[in-house]
């Protein structure tokens, strides 16, 4: 054995694990099916912009071990995540749901304005399930009413819901928006951490210093040569998709799919925005993402005469096809446990990363749970 790792996946988890254990001086062999390093974090430099190749990627966390570690590896911007939605009639609203989005709605200017008129729609929508025998919300229609009543529902909720699950809301859980955020302050930052921003120099360069302690074999196909590999170290940290690695003895675990459209514009400032969510169910795409606005503020965006958009277009998962976003139904957490109680009898094997834990994981908790899992085991 002449590694004391495999790490299968250079994604953010298997480089993290691979950058703690090239610490401690253990010797790490990171493989990916693709060509480059990074996972759904890899940027490619287009018209001199970093473009997110696999959707936006914008680090934010409160945990003091996960901002070191990050820190340390590679300096941050100042970007900060404040989305704007365009709803079905043009109008533009800021997100989260805070001050400036009811003042958009409904012209309050306080704090008791917007509260009053969110807890009237959210009686009356809890007194309307009443009236039919409802005791609790059946679906994610009745409990998104119940938390932020009908106007937020139809305007900013509804559509881009529908478009992101390829379901009616009413056909979806409830339990897929157990809370929604509601701020009664003018604050448009979508994250509530202590950190955020992007690495500078996008991603890249972090993830490749992560790995500097590492052997790295990419365009490699783990389950093409998993004798040979498996030999070559003592134990394996797998982040592919659990059901692949038992062989699908359970069934497929299901997942959402993502379809991006980029294109590079003769102009300095498309939408203004990173990122612009787009409501409305009959506009195939959930979002534009603006790629220089995560690293060019201000007047700094003229700088560059081009700018490069991405359109997201939610697709129906099937074998083949790029896993972005786990289906937790009850099904689909039903089958994910059956394949959790094998991987549990893999004591050479550690399991990592949002597909081999089937959870959607931001980048924050996946580091955080790339240390812990680093930390457990018995070096």
């Amino acid at each position: 054995m002449t590694y004391d790792y495999l790490i299968v996946g250079a994604g953010l988890f298997g480089s993290t694990f691979a950058y703690l254990a090239g610490k401690a001086g253990k010797r790490c062999l990171v493989i990916d099916r693709r060509p480059h390093v990074g996972g759904n974090l890899f940027c490619e430099r287009v018209a001199d912009i970093d473009v997110h190749k696999y959707g936006a990627h914008i680090f934010h966390s409160s945990n003091p071990e996960v901002i070191h570690l990050v820190t340390e590896i590679t300096p941050f911007n100042r970007f900060t995540n404040s989305p704007i939605a365009v709803a079905p009639d043009g109008r533009l609203y800021n997100l989260p749901f805070n001050l400036n989005t009811f003042y958009q709605l409904w012209g309050v200017t306080t704090p008791s304005e917007a509260e009053s008129e969110l807890n009237r729609q959210r009686s009356e929508a809890v007194a309307n399930m009443q009236r039919q025998g409802i005791s609790a919300p059946r679906n994610l229609e009745e409990q998104a009413l119940a938390l932020v009543g009908r106007d937020i529902y139809e305007t900013l909720i509804k559509g881009y819901t529908q478009k992101q699950w390829g379901r009616p809301c009413t056909q979806l859980p409830a339990f897929i928006i157990k809370r929604l955020p509601v701020r009664l302050t003018f604050d448009n930052n979508y994250f509530s951490d202590a950190f955020q921003g992007i690495p500078t120099g996008g991603y890249n360069p972090m993830i490749e210093r992560m790995l500097a302690k590492a052997d790295v074999e990419l365009s490699t196909d783990f389950f093409s040569c998993r004798t040979s590999l498996t030999a070559r170290a003592r134990k394996v940290v797998f982040t592919g998709q659990i059901d692949q690695f038992f062989d699908y003895r359970f069934g497929h675990l299901h997942y959402r799919s993502l379809q991006f459209e980029t294109e590079t514009l003769p102009t300095s400032n498309f939408q203004g925005n990173a990122v612009v969510n787009y409501t409305s169910a009959s506009i195939p795409f959930t979002r534009i993402i603006e790629h220089k606005h995560f690293a060019a503020f201000g007047q700094d965006v003229y700088l560059n005469p081009s700018t490069v958009i991405t359109r997201e277009f939610p697709l129906e998962w099937a074998p083949g096809l790029e896993p972005f976003y786990p289906v937790n139904d009850t099904e689909n957490q039903a089958r994910y446990e059956r394949y959790a109680a094998l991987a549990a009898c893999e004591p050479d094997t550690i399991f990592g990363g949002r597909l081999a834990t089937y959870s959607y994981l931001d980048m924050g908790p996946t580091i955080a749970r790339a240390i812990a899992s680093f930390k457990a085991d018995k070096h």
